[in-house]
């Protein structure tokens, strides 16, 4: 199916985690898009990023496999080294056996500092899934756009800095527009209703633009 049709098909999505649960989340998506077009009026790519960083909530769709909300929403955190205190609900993780697992459990557990995000495995949810989308279905949004995408929900890093150790000099250029964007995403959504049709031309041609017309997913 093509983007839009995605968008459409996320208002059958509820976020167990989303602070903003009164509206369609296609509202939530346009209202991120709207707001960051009217103050970062050139950069398009921005604008249509803001639109799809959540498609990735499809999966809790019967179609889609219907995982586990756990499994989809919520903050990132990479595995395969010590658990940051700053990821929500720490104290829960000393149930987890990679916890007390020597070979995981240090500052940079199997990485190296400097190694780059690119080569943390995160922990599974919708950013990653609609990062892999758009990369495998050959999008041209630059770097910084899908960055935004694969890390929005990384909280413990861009929030607190936790993990900072593994980023490189692209990954510091890129969370300059994460910081951006997170400005428009949570709790910060204007309650000013989008006119979806209206607007719906602009994005469509955003799609056309950086995007095939229909995707695998």
């Amino acid at each position: 199916m093509g983007i839009w049709e995605c968008c459409e098909l996320l208002n059958e999505v509820v976020d167990d985690s989303d602070p903003d649960l009164d509206e369609p989340q296609i509202q939530h998506l346009l209202q991120s898009a709207e707001a960051i077009r009217k103050d970062y009026p050139n950069e398009d790519w921005l604008h249509l990023t803001a639109l799809i960083h959540d498609l990735g909530k499809i999966l809790v769709l019967p179609k889609f496999g219907e995982l586990p909300q756990w499994a989809v929403v919520g903050d990132t955190f990479p595995v395969g080294c010590a658990f940051d205190e700053f990821n929500v609900h720490y104290k829960y993780f000393r149930e987890n056996p990679d916890f007390k697992n020597p070979k995981y459990n240090t500052n940079n557990g199997v990485y190296s500092e400097g190694c780059g995000l690119d080569n943390l495995l995160m922990s599974w949810g919708h950013d990653d899934y609609m990062y892999m989308v758009a990369k495998e279905n050959g999008t041209t949004l630059p770097q910084a756009g899908l960055f935004i995408i694969r890390y929005h929900s990384f909280y413990p890093l861009h929030k607190h800095g936790a993990y900072a150790q593994f980023m490189n000099e692209e990954d510091k250029k890129n969370m300059k527009w994460l910081h951006v964007f997170n400005k428009y995403d949570l709790y910060s959504k204007s309650k000013a209703h989008v006119d979806v049709e209206k607007v719906k031309p602009y994005y469509e041609s955003l799609i056309a633009k950086y995007f095939p017309a229909k995707l695998k997913w």
